[in-house]
């Protein structure tokens, strides 16, 4: 069933800075056509793009438009949800049955939206903060300094030349592939999911190319940064994120989960509303700095928002330190748009140029269904767009 919720509260004074809460607007206000987002919208409803449970389009730090769907997500995977598989991982009550409604895609069925792999990019900038404050190594510290060698797989001359750097920027070389399917049981994630320690089942792996030679998506290597940022700060990722980034942006709701071994589970773990995790891209919009003050270096932002990797062999998409650049065009430019990706359609994005923060989260896990790709997104937002 559809739920539609139209942002029209009255406009409060207040400034740019939502840490208390999004200001709301009108689509007109900002330059949007209301009608144009309207038809997206509708198509949204009627499954065009799969389950989307939610769409929030903000311009000039103000909410324009927001719609939450309704999925029965009980009856919708239901079946899947009981049967053992790549997605039912261990036992099929817990947080990593991702059929399951009790955990996915909120948690408890509540109001909090698991970002899956937007995690990654909220990490960067945790680990900006820190690399900020002198607390977190230069990122051409070899990876295998935070490990005993003689307790590691398959070490080579390439494992020891791999960087923090190559972990930010999906450069590893390891032998991996996260390209198939999350269903297909050859997926290396679905193989590391069954494992107990999923930073060592990702570092023992066999390298395939020299670190930085190619991109390869490895949500593994997020895991080892997570392990990396334990040993050189003496802080838990979570317990710094909180105090650095949560409480400054006025973000007080979320839950994070744990892997099996009890390490913070930085590639997929945190779950938010999609108004906080638009603060964070708001954030970046704003080169890191926060009602006056600079939260995440704005060298970080600048970093982490440049093409380290391409991705695609036309470089249309990019990757930078955890987060996605989309390259369109607008007005007959080239333009690039940056955005956190993750499984079942989560996508916070960012269109720098239009001052413009796009949030839209879904459960879409199966493969060959129906889906909405960061590019179909920009496209149908930019047709709103009527004064640049």
């Amino acid at each position: 069933m559809l739920a539609l919720v139209l942002v029209t509260s009255p406009v409060v004074a207040q400034n740019e800075w939502p840490t208390r809460g999004w200001q709301s607007t009108t689509p007109p206000k900002v330059g949007l056509d209301a009608r144009v987002l309207a038809a997206f919208d509708a198509d949204i409803g009627d499954g065009k793009y799969g389950f989307i449970d939610s769409m929030l389009v903000i311009r000039h730090g103000k909410i324009a438009y927001e719609r939450y769907y309704g999925h029965d997500y009980d009856t919708i995977y239901d079946q899947e949800s009981k049967t053992p598989g790549p997605l039912v991982v261990n036992d099929p009550s817990g947080p990593y049955n991702y059929f399951n409604a009790w955990w996915h895609p909120y948690y408890r069925k509540g109001t909090l939206h698991t970002m899956q792999s937007v995690t990654k990019s909220v990490v960067s900038a945790v680990i900006g903060i820190a690399a900020g404050r002198n607390e977190f190594p230069a990122l051409d510290t070899p990876v295998l300094s935070f490990f005993n060698e003689d307790e590691v797989a398959n070490v080579d001359e390439r494992k020891r030349s791999m960087t923090l750097r190559h972990l930010l920027t999906m450069s590893t070389g390891l032998d991996w592939d996260e390209d198939v399917p999350y269903a297909d049981p050859t997926n290396t994630f679905a193989i590391m999911a069954r494992s107990p320690d999923w930073v060592k089942f990702t570092f023992d792996q066999p390298m395939a190319k020299s670190p930085g030679e190619a991109y390869q998506y490895n949500s593994g290597a997020t895991l080892i940064l997570g392990h990396v940022f334990r040993l050189a700060t003496g802080f838990d990722l979570e317990e710094y994120a909180v105090q650095h980034l949560f409480v400054p942006l006025g973000i007080e709701d979320y839950v994070w989960k744990r892997t099996p071994f009890g390490l913070v589970d930085t590639q997929e773990g945190l779950f938010v509303s999609s108004r906080d995790i638009a603060k964070i891209a708001y954030l970046y919009l704003k080169n890191g700095q926060w009602a006056g003050q600079q939260i995440v270096p704005e060298a970080w932002v600048k970093a982490s928002i440049e093409p380290s990797m391409g991705v695609v062999d036309d470089r249309s998409i990019e990757y930078g330190y955890k987060w996605w650049l989309y390259h369109y065009n607008y007005g007959g430019e080239e333009r690039v748009a940056f955005a956190g990706t993750g499984f079942g359609n989560q996508r916070p994005i960012v269109l720098p140029e239009l001052g413009m923060v796009l949030v839209f989260t879904g459960w879409n896990i199966l493969p060959n269904r129906p889906s909405l790709s960061a590019q179909v997104a920009i496209e149908r937002i930019l047709e709103a767009v009527k004064d640049p």
